[in-house]
Parts: structure tokens; sequence; C-alpha cells
């Protein structure tokens, strides 16, 4: 049975009142002052994936754009460590031209779990994979060959990303063919690895300033990241008015 998002976050809840980390009152409302992309079009692009995690990764993609972070930013890549890592679990999105530009496995962390993660952490050594949302910077050659720096954006959650050198890169361990046989992906410590052969044309097309959405349902990081909690809002928000539409 399906479970919205909403649910899950209710279900979350303990029974006695805590206190969350609210998203600021200017990053929700700057969020919802300029024209969005439909999420509808997301899950028309991609249809096996998630829709309510394709809702999540560009609400909050929005709000961070609309508190200033590559505004001008036109690609997406949204990742849902939920699932099985010998399934895809990566798709990167050209928002304006509203194209679908892969559909991918793609690897986690050594420190995060088997075939489908629970563990995730923002720490040095961790070997884990990190939640949220990250925003693209350039790219090198390094030890894994051709690949791209993420700058994590959640404080707590991912924000090491940049000095833990958690980085998109392809790998040859990253082959669902050969590693079906022992249940689960190759892992990497805590980057998300690509196939080699199709690693080059993701990392072009998300280099420089473009945004990647890592998701797990997560109970402290859905509860407490501010961008994230700010995503959750925006959609609560355009459900609430659909309903209404719907009503009338």
């Amino acid at each position: 049975m399906k479970i919205s998002l909403t649910a899950l976050l209710l279900a979350l809840l303990p029974l006695a009142p805590v206190a969350l980390a609210a998203p600021a009152p200017d990053l929700l409302a700057r969020a919802a002052t300029v024209p969005q992309l439909s999420a509808d079009t997301l899950a028309r692009l991609a249809p096996d994936a998630d829709p309510e995690v394709l809702a999540l990764g560009l609400a909050t993609m929005q709000c961070a754009q609309h508190h200033g972070v590559a505004e001008d930013a036109t690609r997406l890549a949204v990742i849902d460590y939920s699932r099985s890592s010998l399934e895809p679990r990566l798709w990167v999105f050209d928002l304006p031209r509203q194209r679908l530009l892969y559909r991918e496995v793609v690897a986690h962390g050594q420190g995060s779990g088997g075939d489908i993660p629970e563990h995730f952490s923002n720490r040095d050594g961790s070997h884990a994979s990190s939640l949220g949302l990250f925003v693209t910077r350039h790219t090198y050659q390094g030890k894994n060959g051709y690949s791209l720096r993420l700058d994590g954006l959640e404080p707590g959650f991912n924000d090491a990303a940049m000095s833990r050198a958690i980085v998109m890169h392809g790998a040859s361990y990253v082959d669902p063919a050969r590693d079906a046989a022992q249940g689960r992906l190759g892992r990497s410590w805590g980057c998300p690895a690509l196939r080699p052969a199709v690693a080059g044309g993701v990392i072009d097309v998300l280099k420089e300033g473009q945004f990647v959405f890592a998701y797990y349902p997560q109970r402290d990081w859905l509860l407490h990241a501010a961008l994230t909690r700010c995503g959750q809002a925006q959609v609560a928000r355009t459900e609430s008015h659909e309903r209404l539409i719907g009503a009338r």
C-alpha cells in the first residue's frame, strides 16, 4: 500500500510534542512567490519513479533557488535510496526542456548498508552516503577518473560533503548484471558512483551549479533539515491547493 510523504511524516511524529526546526519564514515565503514547474511533469517523464519523492526533490530545489542558491540551474538529479541498488534509482531531468536525460543505477556508501541502505551520515570516515540537497561544483580528474564535486546544502546532514570528498564518479563496481549474484550493487565510500559508460555524460549535464537531491525516509533528516522541511511545506501547500480546486 502506497503511503504519502505527508502520512509518513505524521507517523514519524512522537505522541508527545517536540520542538522541531521549522523552515525560515523568509525561505518559505520566497519559495512561494515564483511560478514553479509542476511535479506532475517530472512524474510523467519518469513514470517508474516515486512521484512524491520527485515532488519533494523539485520543491526542495526551488526553496534553495528562491533563497539565492544556483538560481539559474536547469538540471535536477533525484536519487531514491529507498530502492534496491540493483534497480534504477537516479533520474536526471532537464527542467526547461522538460526532458528525462538519464535513468540509472547508482551506488551508495559501504557504511550505509547492503542492497537498500539504512544508515546515512555526514561524518568523515563513516563511508556512508548523505541525504538532502546538493549543488554541484567543478569537475576534476582524480583517482576515480572524471569526477564532480558536490556541495551539501543541509547543515548537519550533508554539508561536510566537500571536506569528505563526496563526489560523483564512475566506478567499475557499478555493474548490475555482474552484481546481481551478490544481491547488491558494488558500494563506494559514500559517493554516488555510476556506471563508467554513463558517468561522463551524467557529470557533464550536472556540473557547475546544478542540483542533486538524495532521498530516504529517515526520520531525523525529514524532521530537521531546513531546506527539506521547506520543500515538504511547499508540497503540502500544493496538495492542499489542488484539493481545494477539486472541491469546487
